[in-house]
Formats: structure tokens, C-alpha cells, sequence
């Protein structure tokens, strides 16, 4: 089991960085308002999502390269695409995910008295989120990819017990009958959180990008770490998000749905909000519980988006300027650092909304990613063994249309 555990590497990688904001956050949150009533939303999205996903890992093992290689080889084009939608979105992801860990550990350690400079005025949030983001600095820049790797098993497997142990005690505790009937959203505001809900759900399709580059580094780490292998650790990965889905779901449902509580925006209330609800519902024992599910939930999220935001930019830079930078990746990982922070220090009134845009352009971009990925994956530049089943061409077409209708269905009804 433990030498099973240790060959697994890129998948968990996915899987922590995925298991975040949509699942702690939004999950929850479908759950709250909608019972199991967006169970299908969930089902449907990491259906369609998933070949997509998957294409990643597969072609960075069948051929030795990124697929920003791949994109590179699509067309200079394409690969400015990206490198212009990351930089869009890099900061506030990394901002919405890290205010949220903050949120928690202010909840379930210490929460710092608002500290004042000059006009500057920094609260307890603000000060976790910097101490979050210098821990996740050091280890990324002392411990490398090795570190990050055996770290992330750690955190995934903790992860994982508390979630399930907490959806079992709910269902013992619930005393309410649970409706599977499914529910589709028909005003704006609630097609708006069906958007975001599956705009992150399981995760954004640019994290194929970052699947494929962990797939390098592990093959560098690991010698035997074949396509079949990196396929089926990616498999692992995507089949947890999907369990840990429904989880956050049931638990939203169980514990929160016709309660009447309306969640706050900000991180520390809504942090607050989320473990005082458990612990009133479940009994004192879900404190620890949940506050270890929530904590490490959004504590993977922050480490891996915080490698894998600088691991792209570099390698994108390096390919559209056709050069090596020796320090590239410290360079974007500083420079992703200081724009968070400053994202929290000057632009807090605006953070709901800078969390909205980039969930929604998660959704409304996922159909680019969707299209060149499958793309290249079918083409000249994948070895042909390795070029998608015809099941998988099936389900990539029809992952690509609903992609296309849902991005189309929510412009129409933006105003």
C-alpha cells in the first residue's frame, strides 16, 4: 500500500489543487441552497471535463514534453493565448484561494489584532494570508518538486479520513430525509453560482497544463513513470475530486440546507460560519473534524497553484523567447507573491468581485483549453498508440459542445 501510495505523484498534485475553492466553497454552498439538487451540475462537468483533463498527463508522458510545447507547436498564437489568459487570472486565483485558507486558520488559531501603518491597515486575515504564502514560498524554493510531491500524499489522505468521517457522522445525525430531486437554475443570480459552481468544478482545465509539467518533474524523479502509469495516477487524482465533490455536497445538504443562514463574503465570517454550523449541527467532535477537511482542503490548493502559476509562466516565456532563465521560476513565484498581497492590502472592496470574474472565466475560457487540447492530443505531434480511443473522441466532442452551450447559455443571460 505504501510503495502503491509513493508511486502515485501528479494525480494527487491534480487533485490538490482542484480540491479547493469548488469544493469547499462551492460545493457547500450547491449543497446549502440546493440540497442534492445540483448533483447532476457536478456529475456533468467532470464528465464532460474529463478528457480534457486527462490529456495532460498523457501526452507530457507519451512524448517528454509539456503541452505548452504542444501549444507552441499549434501555432505561436496559441501559446500568447495563454500566456495572456494566465497572467489575466494568476492573481486573483491565487488571492481567492489563499484569503480562503487564511480565513480558516484565523478560525482555528490565532487571530491577530488589526495591525495599523500609516493608512495602511492590515486584519487578521490579511496577516494568516501572508504567513500562509511565505510557508508555501519556503517550502516550494528549499524542498522542489521532491517535497511537494511527498507533502501532498500527506495532505491528500488527511484530507480525505476527516471529509468521509464528517459525512458519515452528518448521516447519522441527520434526521431529515434527504430529496435526489434535480433542480435547474432559472434566474440570474442562481444560473451566475451554477457558472462559477462549474467553472471550478472539478477544477479549471488550464490545471492540464500544470498536470503535464508535475508529469515531467516526476519522470525526472522517477525513472519507470509510463504513460500507462501517469494515466492511471491521474485517474486516481480525478476520481478522488469527484467523491470529495459529492462529499462537500452531502455535507452542505445535511448541515446547512433550509437553515436559513445567509453566508458571508468575507473569508473569516464565512470560515467561522462554515465550522460553528458543523459543530452546532454534529456536536463539539466536528470542530477538529472539520476544521482539519477545511484547512487542508485549502491549504493544498494554495501550495499548488503557487508552484504550478510560476512552473507555467516560465516555461511559456522560455518557449515564446526561445531562451533558458536560470531563476525564471523564482522570479514568477515572487512576483505571483507580492501581486496577491497586494491584491489584499489595497484591492480587499473589490475581492468578491475579482473572485467572480476569474470563477467565470474559468468557465467561459475552459472551451479553448477544451479545443486545442484535444487538438494536439489527436494530431501529427502524439505518438499514434497514444492518440485518444474512439470512445474518448465521442466524449471529447461532446465534453466540447457542452462546454460551448453552457459558456454561450451564460453570456445570453448576463443581461
Amino acid at each position: 500500500m505504501i510503495t502503491k501510495l509513493k508511486n502515485l505523484g501528479p494525480g494527487l498534485l491534480f487533485a490538490g489543487a482542484a480540491i479547493g475553492v469548488s469544493h469547499l466553497v462551492q460545493s457547500t454552498r450547491a449543497g446549502a441552497d440546493f440540497g442534492l439538487g445540483l448533483i447532476w451540475a457536478l456529475i456533468l462537468v467532470t464528465l464532460f471535463k474529463y478528457p480534457f483533463f486527462q490529456y495532460g498527463p498523457r501526452y507530457a508522458a507519451a512524448t517528454g514534453e509539456s503541452l505548452l510545447h504542444g501549444y507552441k507547436k499549434l501555432g505561436r498564437g496559441t501559446l500568447i493565448a495563454y500566456y495572456i489568459l494566465t497572467l489575466g487570472t494568476m492573481f486573483v486565483i491565487q488571492m481567492a484561494v489563499t484569503i480562503v485558507t487564511a480565513g480558516i486558520a484565523s478560525s482555528l488559531f490565532y487571530k491577530f489584532k488589526t495591525i495599523t501603518i500609516g493608512v495602511l491597515s492590515i486584519d487578521s486575515v490579511q496577516l494568516w494570508s501572508i504567513i500562509i504564502l511565505c510557508i508555501c514560498v519556503l517550502l516550494l524554493l528549499l524542498g522542489k518538486y521532491k517535497l511537494l510531491d511527498n507533502l501532498i500524499k500527506i495532505i491528500i489522505v488527511t484530507l480525505t479520513i476527516s471529509t468521509i468521517v464528517a459525512v458519515f457522522m452528518a448521516l447519522i445525525n441527520n434526521k431529515i430525509p434527504l430529496t435526489i430531486v434535480q433542480v435547474l437554475p432559472k434566474n440570474s443570480l442562481e444560473i451566475s453560482f451554477l457558472i462559477a459552481f462549474m467553472g471550478w468544478m472539478p477544477g479549471p482545465l488550464d490545471i492540464s497544463v500544470w498536470h503535464s509539467l508535475w508529469t515531467l518533474e516526476k519522470q525526472n524523479t522517477q525513472n519507470n513513470f509510463s504513460t500507462k502509469r501517469a494515466i492511471f495516477d491521474f485517474n486516481i487524482g480525478y476520481i478522488g475530486t469527484i467523491i470529495l465533490g459529492v462529499c462537500f455536497v452531502l455535507l452542505g445538504a445535511l448541515v446547512m440546507f433550509n437553515s436559513g443562514e445567509t453566508f458571508s463574503k468575507s473569508a473569516s465570517v464565512f470560515a467561522g460560519q462554515l465550522i460553528h454550523m458543523y459543530t452546532t449541527s454534529l456536536g463539539n467532535w466536528a470542530y477538529i473534524i472539520i476544521g482539519i477537511a477545511a484547512f487542508t482542503t485549502m491549504f493544498s490548493t494554495t501550495l499548488t497553484t503557487l508552484d504550478a502559476s510560476p512552473r507555467a509562466m516560465n516555461k511559456t516565456t522560455e518557449l515564446l523567447l526561445n531562451k533558458n532563465y536560470k531563476y525564471g521560476y523564482i522570479f514568477w513565484i515572487i512576483l505571483l507573491c507580492l501581486g496577491t498581497v497586494y491584491i489584499f492590502l489595497f484591492l480587499g472592496s473589490e475581492m468578491g468581485l475579482l473572485i467572480k470574474i476569474a470563477t467565470i472565466l474559468s468557465f467561459i475560457t475552459a472551451p479553448f483549453y477544451a479545443i486545442i487540447n484535444y487538438i494536439l492530443i489527436s494530431g501529427k505531434h502524439t505518438p499514434k498508440i497514444w492518440r485518444p480511443s474512439k470512445i474518448l473522441h465521442i466524449l471529447s466532442k461532446l465534453g466540447i459542445l457542452f462546454l460551448l452551450g453552457f459558456s454561450i447559455w451564460y453570456l445570453t443571460t448576463l443581461y
